[in-house]
């Protein structure tokens, strides 16, 4: 993998225009006449009847113009991707094997196109960029490897569709569609509402020329929802988003014979009682801001011993306060940049202002880096570390994952209280437990209404063979992650496991 400098201060302006005329020079299919870009289902590139503007958060100006598909387009869409299932089932394992491989190789030829328009595209830096785009690359490898056994005596579903979240647009969304189409299905994914559009769509258009039968479909979600879930000729789902979204996807597949996996957002807790090593919980908390916390595994609820709380309280300002918000691809010195827009930014912001007026305590409030912003650029997608405290139950952030740098501090003074305080969503990711006494951690842990628990450490989405789910409301349908995400869109003998509605 080839190393990726920062842009100096002199060409920031002209770094975006600049990347898109590389794309459509390297990727000359995915963009109309106007450089606007198009949608690719099943091998065509589809004109839409209008087109938005992809505003990047860095600086909130237009970066490129990304397709409205109309509601017939997104059926059509469907039909000529479901066409595709037979011909690439009927192919072996091998000749799919190469397919893919085919497709590695162009991407990683990309590797460093791509890795400069996502951070452009959803506001990362270039290290969490990189990493984005690596970890879909080395994790496809892993797969290539791995994936015989894993389809032993299983059989492709068909079509499947992808609706995700615009956070981890590599390592989450297109590894899951390289791995479905790696099992034998074809696939089709819908571009993120609020950001990646642009990296993907050039990803996609590099997965066509090696023949996969992927589709990317541009639009609004009331244009495209119900031809992507309910079309009879869908016969998977994945989804990752929201709780609202998700609960409404979910109520339409369940009754149905279709295959799911939905992924939704819970609150993150990390319960702290009778502990001393705050160095490594300072470490902790430092390393939970990577891409502002703008992820469905970010730690934002803290649910601590009241006797602890001034100590935790002095741990989280020695981590945060050294955190560098500012342009992500001006400073090498910048710890995370923008959120995603905005608008997100001044949501959290009412937020915050409704939680004071209730008697919510703002315990630290950073500030950004004036040296990491260029003299004429916009901060309004920015936001510094917040710690809060004495958030009421009647307050919106009691019971809502931020996504972002924002972090409640609950005070509890018994076990119990820790606990519940800690299954505040009823079903979360992850959550962790830090304490001194082993037996204690273990008690708490097995109490957490959490896919995974950590111990004394934060806990990740996991790659590879680690397997990813939720509980209760945080998920809904058949795990993923490793063999799990093969069986989860393939047919066979063994029994899936999920989280079900009975």
């Amino acid at each position: 993998m080839s190393q990726i400098e920062l842009v100096g201060e002199p060409l920031l302006h002209l770094e975006s225009s600049r990347l898109l005329a590389e794309a459509r020079r390297v990727i000359p299919e995915a963009f109309d006449a106007q450089g606007r870009l198009l949608s690719p289902i099943a091998g065509a590139w589809v004109h839409p009847p209008a087109w938005f503007d992809a505003r990047s958060p860095i600086d909130g100006q237009v970066f490129a113009s990304l397709p409205l598909l109309s509601q017939e387009q997104a059926v059509q869409a469907v039909e000529k991707a479901a066409g595709e299932f037979l011909p690439w089932s009927a192919r072996s394992l091998n000749a799919r094997m190469h397919a893919v491989l085919d497709a590695l190789d162009l991407l990683e030829d990309h590797r460093d196109l791509l890795v400069r328009v996502l951070a452009w595209d959803i506001g990362k830096t270039l290290p969490t960029a990189c990493n984005d785009v690596d970890r879909c690359l080395t994790g496809l490898e892993w797969y290539l490897e791995n994936i015989g056994p894993m389809l032993e005596s299983r059989a492709p579903l068909g079509l499947v569709s992808n609706i995700a979240s615009w956070n981890y647009p590599f390592s989450v969304l297109l590894l899951n569609v390289l791995v479905q189409t790696l099992a034998g299905n074809s696939v089709i994914a819908k571009i993120p509402t609020q950001g990646g559009g642009v990296s993907l769509t050039l990803a996609f258009a590099l997965m066509r020329r090696a023949r996969l039968p992927v589709s990317l479909a541009g639009g609004r979600g009331k244009d495209l929802s119900e031809a992507l879930v309910g079309h009879p000729l869908i016969a998977g789902v994945a989804f990752i988003g929201g709780r609202a979204n998700g609960a409404e996807v979910h109520r339409r597949l369940r009754d149905t014979n279709k295959r799911y996996a939905l992924e939704m957002e819970g609150v993150n807790a990390y319960a702290i009682t009778q502990f001393t090593d705050w160095d490594g919980l300072s470490r902790q908390i430092r390393a939970g801001f990577d891409f502002g916390k703008q992820r469905c595994t970010a730690y934002t609820r803290w649910v601590v011993e009241k006797s602890l709380v001034p100590r935790f309280v002095r741990a989280y300002v020695d981590a945060v306060s050294s955190l560098r918000v500012g342009h992500p691809l001006l400073s090498s010195h910048v710890d995370f940049g923008p959120l995603i827009s905005a608008s997100k930014v001044e949501e959290l912001r009412a937020l915050i202002d409704d939680a004071r007026a209730r008697g919510t305590q703002v315990l630290y409030e950073g500030t950004l880096a004036d040296d990491a912003f260029t003299p004429t650029q916009s901060r309004g997608g920015y936001i510094a570390p917040t710690l809060l405290f004495g958030v009421p139950r009647d307050s919106e952030l009691y019971l809502r994952e931020p996504f972002g740098p924002v972090d409640v501090l609950m005070s509890v003074d018994s076990e119990e209280e820790l606990i519940r305080e800690a299954n505040v969503s009823q079903g979360a990711l992850v959550a962790s437990v830090a304490t001194d006494d082993p037996q204690l951690a273990e008690r708490l842990a097995s109490q957490l209404q959490a896919f995974k628990v950590g111990i004394n450490k934060l806990r990740s989405r996991g790659d590879r063979e680690e397997p990813f789910g939720g509980k209760g409301g945080s998920w809904a349908g058949v795990f993923v992650g490793g063999t799990h995400l093969v069986h989860a869109f393939t047919e066979g003998p063994h029994a899936l496991e999920g989280n079900w509605p009975d």
